[in-house]
């Protein structure tokens, strides 16, 4: 088989660009051809206003690549274009030249941009679903992604133009959710309940089960939705009973930094970004890591890699964080943006090392059954291999296959 796989990266890269990465390689690794058209988001500092006017049409619609893409078709006749990002510099003329030139295209739904322009359900520190029922139009008051309404406008222009010409529908053949939450949320706004399937985000390589419980640990991008100004506030209330190491940055990091020495949290011990070996490393140390998201996340990462390190998760019960932490088995839940309930959660959680080891064992068996890359590949050629069959007109049964 033969997969060309379409991107766009990230300024800051992120979540999105790590599982595009290790998809390729998991497809590689098993003998599938990949050819990768790849963009990425890079910008000079300055940009004119003529230069600003030309990205906005090109997130809309991309000359080049649908050239580029016609060509790649033609030239390399891939079974299949698996698309994951296309925002700004690709665009959705992608998947016009694969329409025209017969080929079947999955696109994995990474984020919620297509029913929400900040990608999340989330505006002013709270969740919003509005845009579901008012349209993708109505968060360009509030200026959602990245609070502006020029770029929110861009972004709720793009979806508009490709929602009128059918793009979503018409010329893509499936979508990947990453979880059942997920699904529902975009079967909610519209999109076809049958060509949405569920795969999750997988863990490569296995990095082992660790052990210790030294620590709580925090993974991840330090900035608002995530909540962490929540989860500070909370081990205040714990009064430096419980160390934690936070690993990541982001747009907070230094304001949560000015406000650990202000509230004299001397049990927080900030990492920084490091990679990935290091952050498995003090992962499998951890006696559980803590998930405060507020806002819908998609599918974090940093669960499945609790699982497969045999650390528990303390997680907020919104959106699919609920779903992949099972309460009271691989992990805990507590209320979202509540500080007092998760300080409770994790004194709890401290005071019961035995109880947390068990369900250490419970998050590791959950990672052997759902998170392998081996489990994860099965899934993806299933999905392949039905939409490949279903563009054709032949018949597979995606159910029995998976």
């Amino acid at each position: 088989m033969k997969v060309l796989v379409v991107h766009n990266s990230y300024q800051e890269h992120g979540g999105e660009d790590i599982v595009y990465e290790q998809e390729c390689h998991l497809l590689r690794k098993n003998g599938i051809e990949v050819i990768e058209y790849r963009r990425d988001n890079e910008l000079p500092a300055y940009l004119s206003f003529g230069d600003r006017l030309q990205l906005a049409r090109t997130s809309v619609w991309s000359d080049s690549t649908r050239v580029e893409i016609d060509r790649l078709l033609r030239s390399e006749r891939p079974d299949i274009v698996h698309v994951h990002n296309t925002l700004f510099r690709i665009s959705p003329s992608v998947y016009w030249a694969c329409k025209e030139a017969g080929v079947p295209v999955v696109q994995t739904l990474h984020n919620y941009r297509l029913l929400c322009p900040g990608g999340q359900f989330m505006r002013s520190s709270r969740l919003c679903e509005e845009c579901i029922d008012a349209g993708v139009w109505h968060g360009v008051r509030y200026g959602c992604y990245r609070n502006s309404r020029v770029a929110t406008g861009v972004v709720a222009l793009m979806v508009s133009v490709h929602r009128w010409r059918k793009t979503w529908t018409n010329c893509i053949d499936g979508y990947i959710a990453l979880s059942e939450f997920s699904r529902s949320k975009f079967v909610e706004g519209g999109f076809p309940t049958s060509k949405i399937f569920v795969k999750p985000n997988f863990v490569y390589p296995d990095p082992g089960i660790g052990g210790g419980q030294q620590y709580a640990v925090v993974l991840g991008r330090l900035s608002p939705e995530k909540g962490i100004r929540t989860l500070l506030s909370a081990w205040q209330l714990l009064r430096n009973r419980i160390p934690l190491l936070i690993v990541g940055d982001g747009p907070l990091g230094g304001e949560l930094q000015q406000q650990a020495a202000d509230d004299k949290l001397s049990t927080i011990t900030f990492c920084g970004q490091v990679e990935r070996p290091r952050a498995m490393s003090i992962l499998k140390k951890a006696r559980f890591l803590v998930v405060p998201s507020e806002c819908y996340e998609n599918f974090p990462c940093a669960i499945a890699e609790a699982y497969a390190c045999g650390v528990p998760v303390l997680a907020s019960s919104v959106g699919s964080i609920k779903e992949l932490v099972k309460d009271h088995r691989t992990g805990l839940h507590f209320r979202a943006g509540d500080r007092d309930d998760l300080a409770r959660t994790a004194d709890w959680a401290w005071s019961h090392p035995q109880e947390l080891q068990l369900m250490g064992l419970a998050a590791r068996a959950e990672y052997e059954g759902r998170y392998t890359a081996a489990r994860n590949y099965t899934l993806l050629m299933n999905i392949y291999r039905h939409l490949i069959a279903t563009h054709s007109g032949l018949k597979h049964d995606y159910a029995i296959a998976n």
